[in-house]
């Protein structure tokens, strides 16, 4: 069985109702047998808590995005004090230096208090981290009992080691099943299976052999089968070693 840890199937601006619903059809006909829906904002954490409330495969990670940051976290805040059963985990949260969507002394701010929320209610992250791992390395030395997931990692192999150093998992999704950079794909090869877990990021970066499709959970198999392939290991050990990581991490 496969757990897809990274997804936005909850949004109804990327999912309607009914195609939510049959995405997480298709998933469970895939093997998927557990998907963590990912906030981004306080409203789109409050829809994948809601949710998760609705269907048993499902659970809420729930946090604003760097880009969002501008617009306030304050309603994460109330979310956690709700102690909703389905909540395991905070994210996506982190800095992102690309874009600058908001304010670098903003999604600062924001990342350090959600980092506090984390260690308060001893929560795993997703971070989320582009172009800003200069800074990201001493935000959370600062907070020693963090533990999480790079979420779409694609950086250097340099980034990696300093990642498991500090017992981060790392998130690898369709981007690696299509992605023709040399240095990319040597560095996926360097993650430690037992460090590894399983993302789509749906409806985003659909693998291969879906490019050009909107992606969903069910996808994530794809994900898997590649790594396997390259691993050169059958694909039901990969599932189990990735599927045993998210269980431990988000405690699923």
């Amino acid at each position: 069985m496969l757990v897809d840890t990274h997804c936005h199937v909850h949004e109804p601006q990327f999912f309607s109702a009914p195609e939510a619903l049959s995405a997480l059809e298709r998933a469970k006909a895939a093997g998927v047998d557990k998907v963590l829906c990912i906030g981004t904002s306080e409203p789109h954490s409050r829809e994948a808590v809601r949710f998760a409330s609705e269907h048993d495969a499902c659970y809420a990670v729930v946090g604003v995005h760097p880009h969002d940051s501008k617009d306030g976290i304050d309603d994460i805040g109330k979310i956690l004090s709700e102690r909703h059963e389905r909540v395991i985990g905070i994210g996506e949260i982190g800095l992102d230096y690309f874009y600058n969507h908001s304010p670098r002394e903003v999604q600062i701010a924001a990342f350090e208090r959600q980092l506090q929320w984390a260690h308060d209610y001893r929560l795993p992250v997703s971070f989320h981290v582009r172009e800003a791992f200069d800074d990201f390395w001493p935000i959370i030395a600062n907070f020693g009992s963090i533990h999480g997931v790079l979420h779409s990692f694609t950086d250097s192999s340099e980034n990696l080691e300093k990642g498991l150093s500090k017992g981060l998992y790392i998130g690898v999704n369709g981007i690696s099943t299509f992605t023709k950079d040399e240095r990319q794909r040597d560095m996926y090869r360097r993650i430690p299976l037992e460090r590894m877990v399983l993302e789509t990021d749906a409806p985003f970066l659909t693998p291969t052999p879906h490019r050009g499709k909107v992606n969903e959970p069910a996808f994530v198999r794809h994900v898997a089968e590649y790594h396997a392939n390259q691993r050169g290991v059958e694909l039901e050990h990969l599932a189990r070693v990735t599927s045993a990581n998210a269980s431990t991490l988000f405690s699923i």
